[in-house]
């Protein structure tokens, strides 16, 4: 998974469409109370404890408004903060402070929340082989920001799209006719250097997929006792990863079962913000 910011082309496009969403034509609050340049200064401020993540994402957006925006940062990130803690400091054209303000805190609000859930998440499967991974449910238009995110928050990405990778759902299985022949489809189509994944919800599927040669069988919605019998059938002859409805609450369900990953949607499309702020806008000289 790239970083959002060394992956720059990828991320200024998004940026910029994120930018022209919140400013169709003009920013008119700002343009009627500050009509001329004015240089000036304000601080980011952590309102809640958990991990910042997202900090070039948010310098970002004001560097596209205008190249002389500086930003000194206190942090950087992956580092844990604390409430009332100052993150940073941004001085420039008071104008670019407050057009730029909201989509550079949505960006950071959301992948600091991201990142602290997933901190939070991975801190429950310490002591055991499972690993956590993200899903491709994420916000449109925001999957590079939330997956570099889920990394930051110490997980691990899933596939990034559709051409990264083979996993059989349901869905493909029912149009192929079944899990074999599904597997050997994708088995003649793919390079042999592709992964085939099968997504299986019942002992008879898994063992269907072990039988047609699968590399990773998916555990769908299965209780934990089912999840223990069908990595005692699968015997090491494929990775195993557990999936459906996932969450802090209850994922510690399926660490006795022994699966080599746990992947969960909640990770994205369910972790609250990060609050923090941009306070304390002051005129520094004027032109």
């Amino acid at each position: 998974m790239l970083n959002p910011i060394t992956n720059a082309v990828n991320a200024d496009e998004l940026i910029k469409l994120a930018l022209k969403e919140d400013i169709s034509s003009e920013d008119v609050s700002t343009n009627a109370v500050m009509p001329d340049f004015c240089a000036g200064m304000v601080q980011l401020i952590c309102k809640q404890d958990g991990i910042i993540c997202g900090l070039p994402v948010f310098g970002r957006v004001f560097e596209i408004l205008d190249a002389q925006t500086r930003i000194q940062y206190f942090v950087k990130d992956g580092d844990k903060v604390k409430k009332g803690q100052l993150l940073a400091e941004l001085s420039g054209d008071i104008r670019v402070l407050l057009s730029g303000e909201r989509t550079a805190l949505n960006y950071l609000q959301r992948m600091s929340g991201i990142a602290t859930c997933t901190a939070e998440t991975v801190k429950l499967l310490e002591g055991s082989k499972t690993k956590l991974l993200d899903t491709r449910k994420t916000t449109p238009n925001m999957r590079l920001f939330e997956k570099y995110a889920v990394k930051v928050g110490g997980g691990n990405n899933h596939r990034y799209n559709l051409s990264d990778g083979i996993l059989l759902k349901d869905n493909h299985i029912g149009a192929a006719g079944g899990v074999k022949q599904a597997v050997e489809k994708a088995r003649a189509y793919a390079p042999f250097v592709r992964k085939i994944e099968v997504e299986v919800e019942n002992l008879e599927m898994c063992r269907e997929a072990v039988e047609a040669g699968a590399d990773i069988i998916m555990l769908d919605n299965m209780t934990a006792a089912q999840m223990a019998e069908a990595v005692k059938l699968i015997d090491g002859r494929a990775l195993t990863e557990c999936s459906g409805n996932v969450t802090k609450e209850n994922i510690k369900n399926v660490i006795s079962a022994g699966v080599d990953y746990v992947s969960s949607g909640a990770l994205t499309h369910s972790a609250p913000i990060l609050d923090l702020s941009l306070k304390n806008l002051r005129p520094t000289e004027r032109k």
